[in-house]
């Protein structure tokens, strides 16, 4: 019977504890955190860019002999649209993270991954989830500032 489910349900790999398999891992691990870096950057430009619109268009629309906007809304929108796509980029970033650090981690592979129990995550995990805390703030501040 414990043949038949063997072959039923065959496990997808067999980890063996070797150099070779460690630093497989541990390339994989690092491939992890250059993407959530990636993504972080990205997410910086997003929301840096559509604050910065937001800023420019309003002081833009305030000055002496700049004829009135035909959307003066226009730039708002872009703006706001643009923050919330940076911030919506590093919760889905952040959560992509910690969801294959939790798979690195499985029981099946803590021969190869190290001695520790649990995922160490680094300090950039706790940048994202920062700097998407102040695009919140940003997209809050934006959004009320004009109504």
């Amino acid at each position: 019977m414990a043949d038949e489910q063997n072959e039923a349900h065959p496990q997808r790999f067999v980890v063996h504890a070797t150099a070779d398999s460690h630093f497989a891992w541990m390339r994989t691990r690092f491939a992890l955190e250059r993407t959530l870096m990636a993504w972080v950057r990205t997410a910086v430009a997003l929301i840096g860019f559509g604050f910065t619109i937001v800023q420019f268009f309003e002081r833009l629309s305030s000055m002496e002999g700049v004829a009135p906007a035909l959307r003066p809304q226009g730039p708002r929108v872009v703006g706001l649209s643009l923050i919330a796509a940076g911030v919506v980029s590093l919760i889905i970033s952040v959560w992509q993270y910690h969801t294959l650090l939790n798979y690195l981690w499985q029981a099946d592979f803590q021969p190869i991954a190290g001695a520790k129990e649990s995922p160490v995550r680094t300090p950039l995990f706790v940048v994202a989830i920062g700097l998407a805390v102040i695009g919140i703030f940003a997209f809050v501040t934006v959004f009320f500032r004009a109504l």
